[in-house]
């Protein structure tokens, strides 16, 4: 059975919503269903017209969801709830995730499939999802590309506007552009291991490096949402849609 939302979690939620201009929230118990409907579709992974009735007609609970969507507002409550993150330290890594084949078909006027974060690699039809946490391991930004699509690239849009003092990522991030960035101009730590096609070695805080594991603990619990682990959405805020709903949600575990 999937996990309902708890109480204090709802209140939180509902007093975030009720400050939003463009949506309807004054009838309490409709919104409580519908975050709940969308929470089971979120941990279920089940298409939508397979909402049980209890939560209502499954094309309007898709339909105000898209709108929330449109409107920002899934993205604007995870901003609300990390209002206070730990950034003695960040976190950047990415993540593959598999699309389905209903994914597919982007309108070209839309930038088509590459517009939207989807592509082809050696894994197959897929998305990859690049994410920025705190020195906590909670989730604060997110950046969608291709599965083929490098993750260093991504490194500098996902820490601009960070004020930290290290940044803790992996080899794939050593690169001297970023590097550069990080320790000019943010001021911070590059605690990132050096290829070892580097003629000189760089020296690494190993033991600082060991905090890394966060983000990847953050990844697991993102996917423990089957609309998470795979992706089933043509457009790219559908599927980040899904993805800042869990991390709210994770901010309020």
């Amino acid at each position: 059975m999937i996990p309902v939302l708890r109480t204090d979690q709802f209140e939180r939620l509902y007093a975030l919503l009720r400050q939003e201009r463009k949506i309807h929230t004054k009838q309490r118990e409709a919104v409580r269903r519908f975050l709940a409907a969308v929470y089971w579709i979120g941990r279920s992974g089940a298409q939508w017209r397979f909402l049980p009735r209890d939560y209502g007609k499954w094309g309007s609970v898709s339909k105000r969801f898209a709108r929330w969507g449109d409107l920002g507002v899934w993205e604007r409550l995870l901003g609300a709830v990390a209002d206070d993150p730990d950034l003695q330290s960040v976190m950047v890594d990415a993540t593959v995730v598999r699309a389905h084949a209903c994914a597919a078909g982007a309108p070209r006027k839309n930038g088509g499939q590459a517009a939207q974060g989807l592509g082809r690699s050696r894994g197959g039809f897929s998305t990859k999802i690049h994410v920025l946490v705190d020195a906590l391991g909670n989730p604060l930004k997110f950046i969608l590309t291709s599965g083929a699509a490098g993750d260093n690239p991504q490194a500098i849009p996902l820490l601009t506007g960070i004020r930290t003092g290290e940044v803790i990522a992996d080899r794939g991030y050593d690169a001297d552009k970023t590097l550069a960035y990080i320790t000019g101009q943010m001021g911070a730590v590059a605690t990132i291991p050096p290829k070892t096609s580097r003629t000189v070695q760089r020296d690494c805080d190993y033991a600082a490096y060991k905090e890394r594991h966060l983000v990847e603990c953050l990844i697991g619990k993102l996917k423990h949402f089957r609309r998470v682990f795979s992706r089933y959405d043509k457009y790219a805020h559908r599927y980040l849609a899904f993805v800042h709903l869990a991390s709210t949600l994770l901010w309020l575990a």
